[in-house]
């Protein structure tokens, strides 16, 4: 490989075809570099090296490449978390109100909007196949399932609440916050008072 391509997968395993062409390659060289075998295309505008391979959220992975201000949310961050037996075909993901929503083929997504503090507040950062993801915390999660409970119903919020809470992954203060943000603890508050 040639070496100033092995030090940008060196930083990160998935590269945009616009990262590559930063780094002075241009779009025919790219080309030949993939008929040589020396990366792989994983879709259209996204590169990796020959032999990396996605693990099990690696389509996480690939939207945080494409998409680096979207925030990982709902059914895809209940998966991460491991708070739900759903598996979601799209991958959930929020974006600012006014933002324009993108559109790429692979994987799917599922937009949704979310005002400013509900974007900022209960965000984390964590590496998926050496790429940082934004993903909303366990309580936001759970707080914005029951925000768009009519969008992926009803028993999947509760479904995750009545998981954390039995897995004791559950910071009942920090959960009213996010209910608050996103207001509906008054919709939370009689589901919680019987599950703790």
């Amino acid at each position: 490989m040639v070496p100033a391509l092995a030090r940008l997968f060196k930083e990160t395993p998935l590269l945009r075809s616009k990262d590559i062409e930063k780094a002075g390659f241009t779009r025919i060289e790219l080309s030949r570099l993939v008929a040589a075998g020396e990366i792989r295309r994983v879709r259209r505008g996204l590169y990796c090296r020959p032999d990396y391979h996605l693990n099990e959220h690696g389509d996480l992975a690939i939207v945080a490449t494409r998409i680096p201000e979207a925030l990982i949310c709902l059914l895809s961050a209940l998966r991460y978390h491991k708070l739900t037996t759903q598996a979601p075909a799209e991958i959930w993901i929020a974006i600012d109100r006014k933002a324009r929503a993108p559109r790429f083929e692979y994987p799917s997504l599922k937009v949704v909007r979310f005002g400013q503090q509900a974007l900022t507040y209960g965000v984390e950062t964590k590496m998926v196949d050496s790429v940082m993801i934004r993903i909303t915390t366990i309580e936001k999660t759970i707080a914005d399932c029951f925000k768009y409970r009519n969008k992926i119903g009803l028993d999947v919020a509760l479904e995750a609440l009545r998981d954390a809470v039995q897995k004791r992954l559950l910071d009942r203060d920090e959960l009213w916050r996010c209910a608050k943000i996103d207001r509906v603890a008054n919709v939370i508050r009689p589901y919680l008072e019987v599950l703790v």
